[in-house]
């Protein structure tokens, strides 16, 4: 008599998943990390006789918040089971997997469509029935609460603290360094505040501030170059007032004061004035930056035109040939071209060509007459400077330095031809070089 042999356990490849939300005490020798693992192989190795056998990958998140799924190891982990590498999913806690309801279902769903076992070494239960289900969705609705209470008392803490004045992290302005958790003054940095708050209070140019900045070598706390919304972000920054801003509520700081608030308040009034201005200027009918300028290759000029659709303005150059409904009249290359699409591409051609050693040098030369203590270093470097000018002009100053610069422009089939103004260029590269020095 026969017996029949007893059918192979099947071995199921267990991936043990750790998490832990700070990393804090992760350069440890035994960590948290390393706890969970422990417990999770432990548990694996009880259920040997089933066939678990614990896989050597590591998917440890040191570091990462629960309440996402972005997070390295989980997205590793995530496609190793779609590749058919992973029949198990072991954690200490379903919290360590996710802390949001709805994340986790997500995960559950493609356990499920993949044929993967989830198992929580402290929590038993069996997602394959309807009340291990309820009871999992339970335990993350706890989950869920409880990193919502934690988010609320840190929001707490963190208001609290404002209100009391105390520095709470961040990136530390101009100005100061971070000793003792608390905000002190640098002198030197200070000094370099204070300047850019004079400068700015006596003039009314961004433009006229970026250049002096930048001609001082005064940068910002991480050694990049002021630019316009740089420099209007610092100059409402009340740090310097000595207070401590919270959402909208502003609260006296523990911190000292670098300004007083008579130089703010004269350093608002211009901005104040300059938005004024600006808003005016956008109010009123947009200058077109290349009238006068533009022609089609048989010479005929082309002007500018425009049509509101839904409320909105599209702005075009048109040929007067076209315009005229001339007969006669040779229509050759583009008759009509979208304002915004040309004036880029000319500002970029522009662009270009400063950076030219050919139109450099011809611009040292037109320089040097008026203006004999610039040499052509210094002339490269200013029109290279040509960018960060253009970004600080409204509208109408950038058409009188495309008027400046531009002598015509000629659009065919083949592309956009530009006839630089020379003695323009003389004119735009004195405007952006370092002010002439007087000698005593």
């Amino acid at each position: 008599m026969s017996r029949a042999k007893p059918e192979p356990v099947r071995r199921l490849r267990c991936a043990i998943y750790t998490r832990k939300s700070s990393e804090e005490g992760l350069d440890m020798e035994f960590n948290s990390l390393d706890a969970q693992r422990e417990a999770c192989e432990a548990y694996i190795a009880s259920q040997r006789a089933e066939g678990w056998v614990a896989l050597r990958d590591r998917y440890d998140d040191g570091g990462f918040s629960g309440g996402t799924l972005d997070r390295p190891a989980l997205t590793q982990l995530i496609a190793d089971i779609e590749d058919g590498l992973v029949d198990v999913v072991v954690v200490y806690k379903i919290d360590r997997l996710s802390r949001a309801l709805m994340d986790f279902s997500k995960l559950v769903e493609i356990f499920d469509r993949l044929g993967v076992t989830f198992v929580s070494v402290t929590q038993s239960f069996n997602t394959t029935t309807s009340m291990g289900r309820l009871t999992l969705n339970i335990l993350l609705s706890f989950a869920q609460f409880e990193r919502e209470v934690i988010g609320e008392r840190i929001r707490d803490k963190f208001a609290a603290s404002r209100r009391k004045g105390m520095w709470m992290g961040g990136p530390v302005p101009l100005g100061y360094v971070v000793k003792d958790r608390k905000l002190v003054i640098e002198p030197a940095e200070a000094e370099q505040v204070r300047t850019i708050f004079r400068l700015y209070a006596r003039s009314s140019s961004t433009a006229q501030v970026l250049k002096e900045l930048h001609a001082r070598g005064i940068r910002t706390k991480r050694g990049a170059v002021f630019d316009r919304g740089y420099l209007l972000k610092f100059l409402h920054n009340k740090v310097y007032l000595g207070l401590a801003v919270h959402k909208d509520d502003v609260y006296p700081g523990e911190h000292a004061a670098i300004i007083d608030q008579k130089l703010w308040d004269e350093v608002h009034a211009v901005i104040a004035n300059n938005r004024v201005a600006r808003a005016a200027v956008a109010r009123a009918a947009q200058p077109a930056l290349l009238r006068g300028l533009i022609f089609t290759e048989t010479g005929a000029a082309m002007t500018p035109h425009h049509t509101k659709r839904k409320g909105k303005r599209y702005c075009y150059y048109t040929s007067m040939d076209v315009i005229r409904n001339d007969p006669a009249a040779e229509l050759r290359g583009p008759q009509r071209l979208p304002g915004a699409m040309v004036e880029e591409a000319v500002i970029g051609e522009i662009r270009r060509m400063l950076r030219t050693p050919e139109v450099a040098a011809r611009t040292a030369r037109a320089v040097r007459k008026d203006r004999p203590d610039l040499d052509e270093t210094t002339v490269v470097v200013a029109l290279a400077q040509f960018d960060d000018l253009w970004k600080a002009l409204i509208p109408a100053e950038q058409a009188r330095i495309v008027q400046l610069l531009v002598a015509r422009i000629t659009v065919s089939e083949a592309g956009i031809a530009i006839d630089l103004r020379h003695d323009g260029l003389g004119a735009i590269a004195a405007l952006m070089a370092p002010p002439k020095r007087e000698v005593a």
